[in-house]
C-alpha cells in the first residue's frame, strides 16, 4: 500500500512518509502555538482517509472542521504541493461526521453511567479517595439489586437509596457516611449544571459508527466539536480516555495489518495526564501499549513532548516536532527533551535547529521497514487539500444533512432504569431496596386486588380493618358480660362495674390475637 506523504526533507530533498503498516505504532505531534500543528494533523487525517482508514479527532479550536470542505487552492499552495511532490493536488473535501457531547454542532455522543464505570466517573466528578470508594459501593449495590444505571437521575436515585439504608449498606459493603453521599450529590449537580448530564443516557454511541468507510473506499473522519468541552478539561480528557478504553475492550485482536482499522488523534494530550492518579496513568499506559494489536493507532498532540509521561512517550514510534521557542527555562528544557527523543542524524544539530524552524516546518522521524526509526530530518510539511480554517453554520448543516448515521443519535431515549424502578417500588409500598426477585405478589390486577383486601407492609387492607373493628365490638360485649359475672360473684356491685371493664380488655386481646393469627396465615 502506498505510504502517506507527510512532506519533503529540506536537507536531503527526499520524501518523508508514514508507512500504513506501521501507523498503529502510534505517534506524537508537538510544537508551540502557531507553528503549524493543526495543519499537520489535517494532512495526517486526510492521508489516512485517502487510504481507507477511519479517523477520530477532537476539534479544540474549530478549524479542524475545515476537513469537511474543499480548500480554496491558489498558486501558493499549488506551488508548495508541487515542490514537495504531492501528486494530483487539487482542493478536495473529506467524508466527515460531526459529533458533539452537547449536541449543538454535531450528533450527540452518549454513554451510560454503567459503561463509564466508577473509576472514570470519579475522575469526571473530581472525587477524593473516600468519595470514590463510596461510588464503588453504589455501583456494586446497583449490580447486586439488578438496577440499571443509565443516566445521572439513576445515579442520584442510587445515592438516595444508599443514604436511606446507610446502616445496612455500611454493614454489608463498607462504611458510608451521609456527608460523603452529600458531597457526591453536589458534584453531580455541578456536572449537570455544566451540561455534562447530556453525555449520559441512550442511545449510546456504537463504536462501529466511528469506524466507517464510505462508498468510495475513503475512511470517514469523525470530528468531535470540543471548543466548549475543552473548558471542562477533566470531562474532555475522561471522555476521550473512555472512548479509547471502549475500543481496547471491545475490538478483537487482529495483530499487524497492512493499515490501521482506526486512527485516533488526541489533541491537547497534556490534559489526559494532568492530576491523573497513578492507577489511571497505569491504565493509560496499558491501553496505549496493547491497543495497537487491535488495529488502532493513537496520535497525541501537545505543545511539549514532555507533556506525555516517559512510559507512554516510549510507545510513540512516529514523531513530528514543530518549532519550540526557547524563551524560558521550561522551553529550554523542552527543547533538550525533544532533541533526546529523536534518532540522531550526523548532519543535523537537533537542539540548535528546533528553535529556528519556520511555520509549516518540522523535525520528523517515522518508522521504516522492520520498525526501525528513520534519522530525524527537517521537513517541509505537505499542505492539506481541505480548507485550513473554520466553516460556516450553513456548511456544517449541509454536512450534517448527509451524515451516514442519519438522526439515530439526535433524539434521546429514556427507558426504565434505576430511577424509575425505585420510584415504582416506593409507590407500590415495597421498600425501595428490595430486589425485584423478592417482591411479593405476581403483579397486574391480582396484586392490586390482594393489596386492597389484605393491605401491604405500609397500610391496612379492607379485611384487616373490618376484622379488627369486629374484634373490638364482639370482644367488648363478651368481655363485659364475663367480667361482670366474675366481678359480681367476688365483690358485689362494685366488682360488677370494674369487672366489665377488665373483661373488655381481656377479650379484646384474646380475640385480636386470634384474628391476627388467622390473617397472618393468608
Amino acid at each position: 500500500m502506498d505510504p502517506i506523504l507527510l512532506g519533503k526533507g529540506i536537507t536531503d530533498d527526499i520524501p518523508v512518509t508514514l508507512l500504513p503498516s506501521l501507523a498503529n505504532r502510534h505517534g506524537l505531534v508537538a510544537g508551540a502555538t502557531g507553528t503549524g500543528k493543526t495543519v499537520t494533523l489535517m494532512t495526517l487525517a486526510e492521508g489516512f482517509s485517502r487510504i481507507g482508514v477511519p479517523v477520530f479527532v477532537a476539534d479544540v479550536k474549530g478549524d479542524v472542521a475545515g476537513l469537511a470542505v474543499a480548500g480554496e487552492g491558489g498558486e501558493k499552495l499549488a506551488g508548495r504541493a508541487a515542490a514537495i511532490g504531492v501528486e494530483g493536488y487539487a482542493p478536495e473535501a473529506s467524508p466527515v461526521v460531526f459529533w458533539d457531547l452537547y449536541g449543538r454542532l454535531g450528533h450527540p455522543v452518549r454513554t451510560t453511567v454503567s459503561e463509564m464505570g466508577p473509576t472514570l466517573m470519579a475522575r469526571i466528578l473530581e472525587l477524593n479517595d473516600t468519595q470514590s470508594g463510596v461510588l464503588d459501593i453504589v455501583f456494586k449495590l446497583a449490580d447486586d439489586r439488578g438496577l440499571l444505571l443509565l443516566d445521572l437521575d439513576d445515579l442520584r436515585a442510587l445515592l438516595n437509596l444508599v443514604a436511606e439504608e446507610r446502616k445496612a449498606v455500611s454493614a454489608e459493603y463498607g462504611l458510608v457516611s451521609a456527608q460523603t453521599v452529600a458531597a457526591i450529590q453536589r458534584a453531580l449537580l455541578r456536572l449537570e449544571q455544566d451540561g455534562g448530564g447530556q453525555f449520559f443516557g441512550e442511545p449510546a454511541l456504537e463504536l462501529a459508527d466511528l469506524m466507517r468507510v464510505n462508498h468510495d473506499g475513503r475512511g470517514v473522519i469523525g470530528i468531535l466539536a470540543a471548543d466548549q468541552l475543552i473548558l471542562k478539561p477533566r470531562l474532555y480528557s475522561t471522555f476521550l480516555l473512555w472512548l479509547l478504553s471502549e475500543l481496547f475492550e471491545n475490538l478483537p485482536e487482529v495483530g499487524d495489518l497492512e493499515k490501521p482499522r482506526l486512527a485516533f488523534i488526541f489533541d491537547e494530550a497534556h490534559l489526559l495526564f494532568d492530576d491523573a492518579p497513578p492507577a489511571l496513568r497505569q491504565r493509560i499506559e496499558q491501553v496505549v501499549r496493547l491497543i495497537r494489536s487491535k488495529g488502532v493507532g493513537v496520535y497525541f498532540c501537545s505543545q511539549f513532548p514532555d507533556d506525555v509521561p516517559a512510559n507512554v512517550l516510549g510507545q510513540l514510534g512516529n514523531r513530528v516536532q514543530h518549532a519550540l521557542r526557547a524563551y524560558t527555562p521550561r522551553d529550554q528544557k523542552a527543547v533538550k527533551t525533544a532533541a533526546e527523543t529523536f534518532v540522531p542524524n550526523p548532519k543535523l544539530d537537533v537542539a540548535a535547529t528546533l528553535p529556528q524552524l519556520g511555520t509549516g516546518e518540522a523535525l520528523v522521524s517515522t518508522l521504516q521497514a522492520g520498525g526501525i526509526p528513520s534519522p530525524v530530518q527537517v521537513t517541509k510539511i505537505a499542505p492539506p487539500r481541505c480548507r485550513m480554517g473554520s466553516i460556516s453554520e450553513s456548511e456544517r448543516a449541509r454536512v450534517r444533512a448527509g451524515s451516514p448515521v442519519g438522526t439515530r443519535y439526535d433524539t434521546p431515549i429514556n427507558r426504565e432504569s434505576a430511577a424509575e424502578m425505585l420510584a415504582a417500588r416506593v409507590q407500590a409500598g415495597t421498600p425501595a431496596g428490595t430486589p425485584a426477585a423478592q417482591q411479593d405478589g405476581e403483579g397486574g390486577i391480582g396484586q392490586k386486588i390482594g393489596e386492597f383486601l389484605f393491605g401491604t407492609r405500609r397500610r391496612q387492607g379492607v379485611v384487616q380493618t373490618v376484622a379488627k373493628q369486629t374484634a373490638r365490638n364482639v370482644g367488648g360485649s363478651v368481655g363485659r358480660s364475663v367480667g361482670s359475672s366474675i366481678g359480681e360473684s367476688v365483690a358485689g356491685k362494685t366488682g360488677k362495674k370494674y369487672g366489665g371493664q377488665i373483661g373488655n380488655q381481656i377479650a379484646r386481646g384474646i380475640l385480636g390475637g386470634i384474628v391476627g393469627s388467622i390473617l397472618g396465615r393468608r
